[in-house]
């Protein structure tokens, strides 16, 4: 196992950059998510560590060793793509001993590594199968086998269960787990779906525009967040947004009918405007007629998620645990503990302590 380090990572296409600057620690043994939107360089930034990218500039190290311009074969990482890319005409014991056999490992060798992949995988029972005889969840299993069997330092995976059906996501998303917790090696996972990010995670990095935003576990940066843009990111539903304005002893809100937030953090002058963040599962609908419509509820069964249309137009989302009483059409109100909000410079976005 080796950590990963990346000091001043930049990337140009022609002259367009797309990677500025980035410094980063992986620890040894860690798993470390990239997040982010589409198009903020996720993908880009793991294809440069695999070494299917050319680095701009800057210094990329693995296990202290510098691979900024190594080829990929020598980097000592092995990745997993969004798609399974294995060989049809293969058994799964073939394509998971392949990159092996080409390299010329003894027979025996390629057996035993193939036997303990499968054994980690629990894919015993299908190692005389073709691909085509396989579920897609199978066949990633077999990508992933075949990333184990080469011993890498690293592990890369790039959106792996972005093809799975949402049943076979949660299911791989376990065994993701259940094998870094097994094998216990450095793995560096790329996803724009955050749920995936929350419970694989030890360390986030939330990328936006080719920059890191944020570095932390995952709960540090959902109860912690520097700035709107991971308040929002990180969190489902997203966290409600409002527009405040700074008075004496807090800050008053439009959408909640005027109502002052009382807050100690840090504020501007009062009159300055400011971004005020709740997120739905700290909001609470109260019977009394309020300034709020209910808009529509979805209910999911054991939760439910009602929408708020305010008179100014801004929009709120309550997370109601069991089934909600709400009735479309109607006035409502919600509370909530004045110290679970946020506070957020309009201009900058970023966090008030």
């Amino acid at each position: 196992m080796s950590g990963v380090t990346a000091r001043n990572i930049t990337k140009k296409y022609e002259n367009q950059q797309v990677i500025h600057g980035i410094d980063l620690d992986i620890q040894e043994g860690e798993f470390c998510v990239f997040v982010g939107p589409s198009g903020c360089g996720k993908s880009t930034l793991l294809r440069m560590i695999a070494g299917l990218e050319e680095t701009t500039g800057g210094k990329l190290l693995i296990g202290g060793t510098d691979v900024t311009h190594a080829d990929p074969a020598e980097r000592g990482v092995s990745m997993v793509f969004q798609t399974y890319a294995l060989y049809p005409h293969m058994t799964v014991e073939e394509n998971m001993g392949f990159g092996l056999k080409m390299n010329k490992v003894p027979k025996a060798d390629i057996d035993a590594k193939v036997a303990e992949a499968s054994r980690i995988l629990k894919l015993d029972e299908y190692l005389k199968r073709k691909p085509k005889a396989l579920s897609g969840g199978q066949r990633q299993r077999v990508a992933i086998g075949r990333a184990i069997v080469r011993g890498p330092e690293v592990f890369l995976f790039d959106e792996p269960l972005s093809n799975l059906d949402a049943e076979l996501r949660v299911d791989m998303r376990v065994e993701i787990a259940r094998l870094h917790k097994e094998i216990g090696a450095t793995m560096i996972y790329v996803t724009h779906d955050q749920v995936e990010a929350m419970t694989l995670a030890d360390k986030i990095v939330v990328l936006r525009g080719g920059n890191i935003e944020q570095v932390g576990p995952p709960l540090d940066l959902y109860d912690n967040p520097d700035n709107k843009f991971v308040a929002g990111f990180i969190g489902s539903p997203s966290m409600n947004f409002m527009q405040g304005a700074v008075a004496d002893g807090g800050v008053r809100v439009a959408a909640l009918g005027d109502r002052l937030i009382p807050t100690n953090v840090n504020l501007p002058a009062p009159g300055n405007k400011v971004i005020v963040g709740i997120r739905p599962q700290q909001l609470a609908l109260i019977s009394a007629e309020g300034p709020l419509t209910i808009d529509i509820a979805e209910e999911l069964g054991g939760v439910a998620y009602t929408y708020l249309d305010a008179p100014n137009g801004e929009r709120l989302i309550v997370e109601v645990r069991g089934k909600s009483q709400a009735r479309s059409g109607s006035k409502t109100d919600v509370d909530f503990d004045p110290d679970s909000a946020f506070f957020f410079d309009a201009e900058t976005e970023q966090r008030l302590r």
